[in-house]
């Protein structure tokens, strides 16, 4: 099974194709690149490059799997929705999966001692702000939550390994080895559910978007109200 993987849940932009199997995922393509505030222009040349350095096209795809956040709602929403364009157009299955859940596996790929003990990842949220969730043993123990992080207690107050920003890595305020390690197409594939139905895309903002709406001013009475 070819499978293309997008994540926009942060600022480094996730595009690659991997082939999957019962036991294994192996990454043909990885063009994954940082910027925060060109996701919407670079997603498809990136999916079409990376579909020709896998050495075919569209049709070469079974599956398409996307990052669910938490993260900005811009970002999410760009990569959400163009991740079910390309399944639909397609004729494919689209796979949601939690963007903390792939840095974890990414994390316990590159920390091997982090699959069996306790993991505690962040990414940055902005506004002075974390996205962040705790693992035991591999499994989802809290998070996702979005928080300061000098203000982080509870199930975040203390880990093994805490997979952080290296910006962040001095504000978070629980106690572990430091690590910095980010979401790859293959963690992204490794995560998704593949035993089951795949359930609607669902984005987890945790949070408003950051541009408002401006507020009404109140109106003069001195100006009648008019239908059109």
């Amino acid at each position: 099974m070819n499978v293309l993987a997008i994540d926009t849940s942060t600022t480094k932009l996730v595009v690659g194709v991997c082939a999957r199997t019962t036991d294994t995922v192996t990454v043909l393509a990885d063009v994954s690149v940082t910027d925060s505030r060109h996701h919407n222009e670079l997603l498809t040349p990136l999916v079409q490059q990376a579909l020709v350095a896998a050495g075919g096209d569209f049709s070469l795809l079974d599956a398409v799997v996307v990052g669910e956040g938490p993260g900005p709602f811009t970002g999410l929403r760009v990569g959400m929705a163009s991740a079910q364009a390309f399944a639909d157009a397609l004729s494919i299955p689209v796979y949601g999966v939690m963007s903390l859940d792939a840095l974890a596996a990414e994390v316990a790929t590159v920390h091997p001692e982090a699959a069996s003990g306790r993991l505690v990842v962040a990414t940055d949220a902005r506004r002075h702000e974390v996205y962040v969730a705790a693992y035991d043993n591999g499994d989802r123990v809290a998070g996702p939550d979005v928080v300061k992080p000098e203000e982080l207690s509870g199930e975040y107050s203390a880990a093994d390994i805490v997979c952080v920003p290296e910006a962040l890595a001095e504000k978070v305020a629980t106690t572990g080895t430091r690590v910095q390690v980010e979401v790859t197409p293959a963690s992204l594939v490794a995560v998704a559910d593949w035993d089951s139905k795949p359930h609607p895309l669902r984005p987890h903002y945790l949070r408003r978007p950051d541009a408002a709406e401006p507020k009404q001013k109140p109106k003069s009475k001195a100006i009648p109200d008019v239908q059109l």
